[in-house]
């Protein structure tokens, strides 16, 4: 398995992930141009993906999906509420006709050689899933727009090898910020977003003596450092009630215009 951060951010994300001989992106929430030059960066170009995995309908997920839609003809995966949103949307233009493929959460596919298993995630948009993405032994994980995690999500994250994982505002941040009080409100409910410390206390849950790689994505511009995302749960994870210290794993923050290096398991 491979996976590489594209871009991760609330301004857009856009995730890679294949075998040797498949390759997928999750989500395209930013410019047509910017997933071409990421995906060359990693050896890659657009001619080389098999599809492209929707998590959900919010514009840092579907911003550039039009334009590599029409491109490069590629299926596009998501929820039936999803696509029908997708399809409702004014900003992206016409999509060609069948390019849509219907998911649905707890029902794995297949694309190429990879099983994909979508898993539902608590969070404001119309059917929103996670993705889990496995290639024979080994698996990987995309789970961010989490307002809450409970029993459900910490069963499908279980065992993975590598997990992009959100950590998207300090509380403290948001709550003294210049966001509207409504907004601040949604972003800290069960349908927002994980912070630093709830993405700390899942993360414990998940580990094991196989984790390979942990990246921390869509981090806020407004409510959030790299620097504290990684300090704040690399202490919830030493701290935490599980036999591991952070230093004992790679972990590292997925960065918003910068590609991540392509790791593979």
């Amino acid at each position: 398995m491979k996976l590489c951060s594209i871009a991760s951010g609330s301004s857009g994300n856009c995730i890679f992930a294949g075998s040797e001989s498949t390759s997928i992106l999750i989500d395209a929430g930013i410019s047509g141009k910017r997933v071409e030059n990421g995906l060359n960066t990693i050896g890659y170009t657009g001619k080389d993906l098999d599809g492209i995995l929707v998590t959900h309908e919010h514009s840092d997920h579907i911003k550039g999906l039009g334009v590599l839609a029409r491109k490069l003809h590629l299926p596009i995966y998501a929820t039936p509420g999803t696509i029908d949103a997708i399809l409702g949307s004014k900003n992206l233009g016409r999509f060609p006709e069948s390019i849509f493929r219907e998911v649905k959460a707890d029902e794995s596919f297949e694309i190429g050689d990879l099983n994909i298993n979508p898993f539902t995630i608590s969070h404001d948009a119309v059917q929103p899933v996670g993705y889990r993405v496995s290639h024979k032994n080994s698996s990987v994980g995309i789970a961010t727009d989490l307002g809450k995690y409970d029993d459900y999500i910490v069963s499908h994250l279980q065992g993975l090898d590598a997990l992009l994982l959100e950590a998207n505002h300090d509380v403290n941040m948001l709550q003294v910020g210049r966001y509207p009080y409504y907004l601040k409100q949604r972003i800290l409910s069960d349908t927002g977003h994980l912070s630093n410390c709830c993405a700390g206390q899942l993360l414990s849950k998940l580990l094991h003596d196989g984790m390979k790689e942990i990246m921390l994505g869509h981090l806020s511009r407004e409510n959030n450092y790299e620097a504290l995302a990684f300090e704040t749960v690399c202490s919830e994870v030493t701290m935490g009630d599980n036999p591991y210290k952070s230093k004992d794993f790679h972990i590292q923050v997925a960065k918003r215009d910068t590609v991540s290096e392509l790791v593979t398991i």
